[in-house]
């Protein structure tokens, strides 16, 4: 298992990722399969471009297929600048039970501690994903905040915890 960076050349492989994961994990993701599909391949190149404020990595198996993925942000603001955030975080289920989740958080939280005046990194996760829940309080994360209903799916609410790790 290779974790790195993305780059625009794993557009396409991050975008086949990201849209598996939206219809197969479709409450763990703000965005939806409809809203996503007929974005162009130039979009998702351009989100994975170097940035000093944003770091997309993912996880390649020994087949080079990518089957994990995690994006940090900085806040740009400068009243904010303390923060960081952690959104995209999808691992096939194929990798699942394998340490992937870990590794690729591992490397975003290296990342995170890199950024000079870094004190906080922030995330959200659905309520009920007692896996990824585990995850991120096993790295440090508490939970700071609980957004009932804070997702909708349709007809379906999903409540949301909002974490952070302080650095």
């Amino acid at each position: 298992m290779e974790i790195r960076r993305v780059t625009p050349a794993d557009a396409e492989a991050y975008r086949d990722l990201r849209l598996f994961g939206l219809q197969e994990a479709s409450s763990a993701f703000g965005s939806t399969y409809e809203e996503s599909v007929g974005r162009p391949l130039s979009e998702m190149e351009e989100r994975l471009a170097p940035s000093e404020h944003a770091f997309t990595f993912g996880a390649f198996g020994e087949d080079g297929r990518l089957v994990g993925m995690v994006t940090l942000v900085r806040e740009g603001m400068t009243k904010f600048q303390h923060r960081a955030n952690i959104y995209a975080m999808y691992v096939h289920p194929d990798g699942r039970r394998h340490g992937v989740g870990r590794k690729l958080m591992d490397a975003a939280l290296a990342q995170a501690g890199q950024l000079a005046g870094l004190e906080q990194v922030h995330l959200t996760v659905n309520a009920t994903n007692e896996p990824a829940r585990r995850l991120y309080q096993s790295l440090g994360f508490e939970v700071c905040g609980y957004d009932k209903r804070g997702l909708k799916e349709v007809a379906e609410y999903h409540d949301e915890e909002r974490m952070v790790l302080f650095l």
